[in-house]
This record gives structure tokens, C-alpha cells and sequence, in this order.
């Protein structure tokens, strides 16, 4: 199977709004990677990030669906990729009317990458309790699963209790989930009840990010190994799209001929998605380079 991409709106640039973070920005740049063709755009998620992450290497993100929103009405085919969406940020019921509204109003296009987190003080800036994250991730990806059946839905959760919640209008299709992360509690999770495993490359963050290291293939190759082995141990048949963020391993200052040797070589070990980082001090470059890297590498 080959590789499909997702190029990265640059939403984090805030020291260039009017270049990355208008309404122009991310139509424009949406609009050229469909043209080049990337299958999907993404962003992330940091509704308050605290200023000494931010200072030390920390990143500002606009929300993600209302981004995604504006990407989804300027495009017609791209795919609308939340990289990742923290789901214990958010009530069930509010996260899952914003999945369904993003779902409903782009046809059908968006895929939905949730994971835990690991911003301990964004976390405590949003009254969410750290320590239970995965719970109520998987308490959140519960509720989403019932709301998007249509019918009323009863749930007692951790902080909430819903009697008879109706979600209309439901999308055609509900959208993949892929489940974010390099731990093996996300690797069950994904396995077990989602579409999707998005790992990613921690440039040796993986403390920071409180999350396994893979910041080599090899690394990556042993993750992908146990994933499969455990896939085999509950019996799961159906494929799992494997969503690789790739960070270094396919930058710039490497050969074309590295790079294609490097995307082999993951196409081999079962991905069939790469997220990727258009570079460039202005949005004419950065689109630009994504569309010398479509031009390259995309089929």
C-alpha cells in the first residue's frame, strides 16, 4: 500500500500571523496541498499552554476544529487530521458535537487522532485531572461510539451523568480514530478499538512527552512489531492505518535518495501515513516546499 501525507498548517507561527495564522493563511496553504497532493492538513491541540513550556520549546495552537473548519471550506477532497486531539480537555458530549459538526459540514472528512496528553499544567489550567487521562480517553472514545450511532444515549461518566443525548445530524460514516501515542497503553488502545496508531518521533523528548522513545526506525520497526503481535494475541483482523510523524528523519538537509530509501523503508514496516512539516520563513516558501516534497516523493 503506499504512504499517504499530511502536511502541517503552521498555526503555531504567531510570530507571523498574517503569514500562518489568518483565515487566509490556512485556506491558502490548504488549497495547495490538495493541488499538490497531500491526502490531508493537520494541527494540534494546546487550548492553554503555560509560558514555561511555551519558553522552553513549547508551541501555541488554535483550536483545532475551528482551523480545521476553515481548511475543510476552502478545500473539497483534502482530509482534516486533528494531531492530535486531547479528549479529557473537553467534556464527552462537548468534544464529541464538535467531532460531529466538523464531520457533518466537510462531508465526511475528517479523521479524528485523539490521544491522552502530557502537559501536566495544562491539564490543571483546565480543572482536568491528570492522573486519570487514559480513563477518561477512553471514557470520551465511549461516548462518541454511542452518540454516533443516533440514538439516545445514556452514560454515568467519571465528572457527568447524561440521560437520553441525541446527536443530530450524524455523518454518513463516523470518522476514523486513530489513537496517538508511542506508549504500549496506547498501542492497546489503538489495536483494540480504533482505525488508527499515530506514533511519533521524540527527538529524544520522550520524557518530556511522557511517552516511549522512537527516534530511530529500528525503534519504530520494535513498536510496530509488538503492535502486530498484540493485534494477533486479541484476534483483530481488520488493517490499522499507521500514522508516522516524522519530525528529522525525512528533513531537508538529507538527500533525496536517503529520504526515498527512508520512506521505503517504513512502507515496509506497515505505514501508511506520514505527517509532515512544510519549512520556510514565510507562507510562500513553506508552500513552496511542500509542493517540492509533493512533487518528489507523493505518487
Amino acid at each position: 500500500m503506499t504512504i499517504s501525507y499530511s502536511l502541517e498548517l503552521p498555526t503555531q507561527r504567531v510570530e507571523a500571523v498574517d503569514e500562518f495564522v489568518s483565515a487566509e493563511a490556512i485556506s491558502e496553504m490548504s488549497r495547495a496541498a490538495e493541488a499538490a497532493g497531500f491526502a490531508a492538513v493537520h494541527v494540534t491541540d494546546h487550548p492553554a499552554p503555560d509560558a514555561k513550556w511555551l519558553d522552553h520549546g513549547g508551541h501555541h495552537a488554535l483550536d483545532p476544529f475551528v482551523a480545521l473548519s476553515f481548511a475543510a471550506a476552502a478545500t473539497s477532497e483534502v482530509k482534516l487530521l486533528t494531531n492530535v486531539y486531547i479528549a479529557a480537555y473537553r467534556n464527552p458530549f462537548l468534544g464529541a458535537k464538535s467531532i460531529q459538526s466538523l464531520s457533518v459540514l466537510s462531508g465526511g472528512r475528517l479523521i479524528l487522532g485523539a490521544a491522552a496528553g502530557y502537559l501536566k499544567p495544562e491539564f490543571r489550567a483546565l480543572g482536568v485531572d491528570f492522573e486519570t487521562r487514559g480513563a477518561q480517553l477512553d471514557e470520551a472514545l465511549d461516548v462518541l461510539d454511542k452518540v454516533m450511532t443516533g440514538g439516545d444515549t445514556a452514560y454515568d461518566g467519571t465528572t457527568f451523568s447524561a440521560r437520553g443525548v441525541r446527536l443530530r445530524p450524524l455523518p454518513a460514516t463516523p470518522p476514523p480514530v486513530w489513537i496517538g501515542g508511542n506508549s504500549k497503553p496506547a498501542v492497546r488502545l489503538a489495536v483494540s478499538r480504533a482505525q488508527g496508531w499515530a506514533p511519533f518521533n521524540t527527538f529524544g523528548y520522550a520524557a518530556a512527552s511522557r511517552t516511549a522513545e522512537i527516534s530511530t526506525l529500528d525503534e519504530l520497526e520494535a513498536a510496530i512489531g509488538w503492535a502486530k503481535k498484540y493485534a494477533a494475541e486479541i484476534g483483530r483482523t481488520e488493517p490499522l492505518d499507521i500514522c508516522f510523524s516524522v519530525g528529522n528523519l525525512l528533513d531537508d538537509g538529507r538527500s533525496a535518495d536517503e529520504r526515498h530509501a527512508t520512506i521505503a523503508k517504513l512502507e515496509a514496516m506497515g505505514v501508511t501515513w506520514l505527517t509532515i512539516a512544510g519549512q520556510g520563513a514565510d507562507r510562500a516558501e513553506v508552500v513552496d516546499t511542500a509542493t517540492s516534497f509533493a512533487q518528489e516523493f507523493i505518487a
